[in-house]
């Protein structure tokens, strides 16, 4: 499915649905995305409230709304109030078959869906669904619960690798990493944004505006890889050596994405 560059966040940051004060604070606070959420951020006996206070408010641009699972007795009335609103997509927790999706799209058309992988399900049909998606997102905290494994990344290696694969196969957008739970530690933010990036992750989701900075400097190469995808791209066509190693096309698909991930992540920045 062809993929839509109005979700091709880098640092996309979470607000409740219930604090229409902060959308336009989260759109100001230098994240490049804006998820408005009316899933886990909102308590079940406020979601109702939520959602009309939701519909009734002005809205960011790039504005992602998170709704309730599939199956939940929120759904489908989530999934209908969407079509009033001008936003830039939806994203859809708990995805794990491409019914999932095609529900939403006999609503919805071709309103841009984040899937968000979360369970041993989701991860087991994540190719399936990636195919009816236009970006996905792994929610690893709920998945470690599901499975009743740890947060490590050795654990989470396996789902990790495969939601970057089928993305790929999929042609869609590099997927978006989980959230960090804590917030004041912005060397683990931006640790864990690399290694993202390090598995092929296109973006990481965000849960506090403290988390936006160290978040873009994970993703952003380093001057060093930036300097050295430069020589390779400026050395022309061919097999040659460059700093006494052998260049061929495979070396330069490699620098023009990292050139490509710099001017990303500095346009995100911006």
């Amino acid at each position: 499915m062809t993929s839509s560059s109005s979700i091709g966040f880098l640092a996309p940051l979470f607000v409740p649905a219930t604090r229409p004060d902060r959308y336009a604070k989260a759109a100001a606070s230098g994240a490049d995305g804006v998820i408005i959420d009316l899933e886990d951020a909102v308590a079940a006996n406020e979601k109702d409230a939520a959602r009309a206070t939701l519909v009734a408010s002005p809205l960011p641009p790039n504005s992602i709304v998170r709704i309730n699972a599939f199956g939940t007795r929120w759904h489908e009335a989530d999934v209908v109030a969407m079509k009033s609103l001008s936003i830039a997509g939806i994203m859809l927790p708990k995805a794990e078959t491409a019914g999932h999706l095609e529900s939403v799209r006999a609503v919805l058309g071709d309103l841009p869906v984040i899937s968000l992988i979360e369970s041993a399900q989701g991860v087991a049909g994540v190719r399936d669904v990636a195919s009816h998606s236009n970006r996905l997102a792994f929610g690893y905290i709920d998945f470690s619960a599901d499975l009743g494994c740890s947060m490590d990344r050795d654990a989470l290696l396996m789902a990790r690798a495969e939601i970057v694969l089928a993305s790929k196969l999929a042609q869609l957008p590099s997927p978006l990493e989980g959230v960090t739970p804590s917030f004041d530690d912005p060397a683990l933010v931006e640790d864990d944004a690399r290694y993202a990036a390090s598995m092929g992750f296109g973006g990481k989701l965000c849960i506090h505006p403290k988390q936006i900075a160290p978040t873009l400097r994970g993703f952003r190469p380093s001057q060093a890889d930036v300097e050295w995808a430069t020589r390779i791209a400026n050395s022309g066509d061919g097999a040659v050596s460059v700093d006494g190693m052998m260049v061929d096309a495979p070396v330069r698909l490699r620098a023009q994405r990292i050139l490509a991930a710099a001017k990303a992540s500095d346009a995100a920045a911006t």
